[in-house]
């Protein structure tokens, strides 16, 4: 938690465009961009269809504005050019520029889905002063593409205001924090849009005329608000009445070994012992193990070459990375050489520090992650795979099949009847010569063979699943059919004489029992 000494100081970044800023720097490598004279929108699914999440430069110059549904807007600018929002996307890339920002300063957080706030307390003499440092993070942001507009105050609220409502470039001293604020739109507290409509009602439509009512009143009105949105406790911690810490994550830690070389060379292979005892070091003294592996050379032309290997468990014995990693490198590009190699756990997941069995014995789940894993980084990982049990009561979706590497097998789902060792993939149609009513075929050709039936047990109906299956499907029962020889078939009919979907009922033979 950030410390809130007297003197603290709040920068406010507002990227009021970074949505679009990111969506334009995304497409114009792929393909052109639209002209600026066309309207363009980035829109997100609405309860009645989509809405606009974002907006160019002149789509707002037309008066298009957020919130609002596509096909209304489409209607009136039939030149509207509308692609598709990145939330998650926008969001991760504000993660990023956070834990950028702290070039600056030690304390940043993400703000919200639009901005970065930084305590720049005691750190603005590094720039040359608080004016030289919000022109150099202006600067610096506009060479990554973003559009932002800065402010600095003594509390994180006023400097959110500033920033959004102010204009930007503002720079708020201690004495000056009321008048500053006092012109701004009530709006610029971030309370909902309910508690803005009654404010407004009451005629109090800026900071200014809100802070020259009593507060008694107000308190009356707004007691049972939540603080998030009072409007009462937002400005107390604008004005710095009440504190306001800025919570900052910490920095996320990167399990990384890295190995410099005097000279540029060709094999990488020779230098993975090292790398691999280093990192499994660092990862020991955590108690982590790593799932996934990237090794990446730096090659002497500037460019670089990577390779990821995953692992069925956590692990962190140097010898059996190396021999994954070492079979990933086959065809890799050194170029003229290269004089830096990395060894990175992408993934890492707890792994306590255990004693081996005195008696020597292996453990043997180890031995088995250890196979998995050597076998996916020859195979490819949807080569080794295991079952994945589905909830479904048509038996040929209850299995699948799912990668080793993406979980751990799941327990086998308890069945109420008996199913057969072996099911048919497809199922096979089968013709019948003689059925009992309502009951099995008495008498049926499979693969040009003729069965007659000896005994049977059903029929089990198992009924189309409507959130699933297309409209129209037929239901089905199943019956267990022993012939002559003893051997037995899970049979079912599909559909039922005159049940509207279709012609007469078909049968097929989908397990043969043990």
């Amino acid at each position: 938690m950030s410390p809130q000494p007297d003197g603290q100081r709040i920068v406010s970044a507002f990227f009021p465009d970074l949505a679009m800023d990111r969506w334009r720097r995304i497409t114009a490598q792929q393909r052109s961009l639209p002209g600026d004279d066309v309207p363009v929108v980035l829109s997100e699914q609405g309860t009645h269809g989509p809405v606009i999440y974002a907006l160019s430069a002149e789509a707002r110059r037309r008066g298009i504005v957020e919130g609002t549904r596509v096909v209304d807007v489409q209607a009136i600018h039939l030149d509207l050019h509308v692609e598709r929002s990145d939330a998650e996307g926008d969001r991760k890339l504000l993660d990023r520029v956070a834990i950028w920002a702290r070039r600056w300063c030690p304390w940043t957080v993400r703000d919200g889905m639009d901005g970065v706030t930084m305590d720049i307390t005691g750190a603005a003499h590094l720039f040359g002063g608080e004016a030289r440092m919000l022109r150099d993070m202006g600067a610096r942001f506009k060479m990554q593409g973003l559009s932002a507009r800065l402010a600095v105050a003594p509390t994180r609220g006023a400097a959110q205001m500033l920033a959004r409502h102010g204009g930007g470039g503002v720079i708020c001293g201690p004495d000056d924090l009321a008048v500053a604020v006092a012109p701004l739109p009530v709006a610029a507290l971030r309370i909902n849009a309910d508690t803005v409509r009654l404010l407004q009602r009451l005629g109090l439509k800026t900071l200014g005329a809100l802070m020259e009512v009593p507060r008694v009143a107000l308190m009356r009105r707004f007691d049972r608000v939540a603080e998030e949105f009072n409007p009462l406790v937002l400005l107390d911690r604008a004005l710095g009445r009440t504190a306001d810490p800025l919570n900052a994550p910490e920095d996320a830690v990167r399990w990384l070994a890295r190995v410099r070389l005097a000279e540029p060379v060709i094999d990488p292979v020779p230098h993975l012992d090292a790398l691999a005892a280093d990192l499994c070091r660092q990862m020991a003294k955590a108690e982590l193990g790593a799932r996934r592996l990237r090794l990446t050379i730096y090659r002497v032309d500037g460019e670089w070459r990577s390779r990821e290997v995953a692992l069925a468990s956590a692990s962190r014995e140097a010898a059996h990375l190396v021999r994954l990693m070492a079979g990933k490198l086959e065809g890799i590009d050194p170029g003229f050489g290269f004089d830096l190699l990395t060894l990175e756990a992408l993934r890492v997941e707890p792994l306590a520090l255990h004693q081996d069995h005195l008696d020597g014995a292996r453990d043997a789940g180890k031995d088995v992650a250890a196979l998995l894993d050597r076998l996916t980084a020859k195979l490819g990982p949807e080569k080794v795979t295991w079952s994945a049990w589905c909830q479904s009561h048509v038996p040929e979706r209850v299995e699948g099949r799912m990668a080793t590497l993406a979980g751990a097998p799941e327990a086998v789902i308890e069945v109420a009847r008996e199913r057969p060792l072996r099911l048919l993939e497809p199922t096979e149609e089968i013709v019948v010569l003689y059925a009992v009513p309502e009951g099995p075929p008495a008498r049926f050709r499979w693969r040009r063979v003729s069965y007659l039936t000896a005994r049977y047990e059903g029929p089990e109906r198992v009924s189309p699943e409507w959130w699933r299956d297309r409209p129209g499907t037929r239901l089905r029962d199943y019956y267990k059919v022993e012939v002559g020889d003893g051997r037995r078939f899970w049979i079912y009919r599909e559909g039922i004489l005159g049940d509207g979907r279709g012609g007469d009922p078909r049968w097929f033979v989908q397990g043969i029992f043990a």
